[in-house]
């Protein structure tokens, strides 16, 4: 589980394609300090398995289900990342509740500078909309934020200066895809509340 506070940017170095998947390695040298083998690292807020760490990089293979379903797909040696290591139980939850379990992308429409922060507009593929509430928190390439404003099709962020600095979301362009995870308490009610209907 992780907590959608991104700890460091990183950098993708290599990516080998295999049948149906791919490897990549990423440098991190926070992520990597005490990284082993088997260990979880979300990279853009997707959970990955590190198989191997050589100095300040680690490595993992991504299946194609996740090349397809995120914008993992799209990083090449020189793409920055997200990334932050899996919380332990004594640590903080300081964003909220976030898997690494990407719902599926958006893509950037917009950005609206303002003096102190930065108002974000990203599309929102259908099937994820009812899990999209006004103040309530949704991971964008792993960030956990508060959603300032939704409509049926997009919903808006507002990103401060350490969140624009200190992650891929400061440089972001409008048609870049980005990784969506809604909160996973949604789902769980709106299944709950399915049974109940049955």
């Amino acid at each position: 589980m992780f907590t959608g506070i991104v700890e460091e940017l990183g950098e993708v170095v290599r990516r080998d394609e295999l049948d149906a998947a791919a490897r990549l390695t990423v440098r991190g040298a926070a992520v990597t300090s005490d990284a082993a083998h088997g260990d979880s690292i979300s990279v853009n807020g997707v959970c990955l398995t590190v198989v191997e760490v050589q100095g300040d990089a680690f490595t993992a293979d991504v299946m194609a289900e996740t090349l397809q379903r995120s914008s993992l797909g799209v990083l090449a040696p020189g793409s920055p990342v997200n990334l932050e290591r899996a919380v332990p139980v004594t640590g903080r939850l300081g964003g909220h509740i976030v898997q690494g379990h990407v719902d599926g992308t958006g893509e950037i429409l917009g950005r609206e500078p303002a003096e102190h922060w930065e108002t974000v507009h990203i599309s929102l593929p259908a099937g994820l909309a009812r899990y999209v509430v006004e103040k309530g928190s949704i991971t964008v390439d792993g960030v956990s934020l508060t959603v300032t404003g939704v409509t049926p099709s997009s919903f808006s962020v507002s990103l401060i200066p350490t969140t624009l600095g200190l992650t891929t979301l400061g440089s972001k362009k409008a048609g870049d895809p980005v990784n969506l995870e809604v909160d996973v308490l949604a789902k769980y009610v709106e299944k709950l509340l399915e049974g109940q209907r049955a």
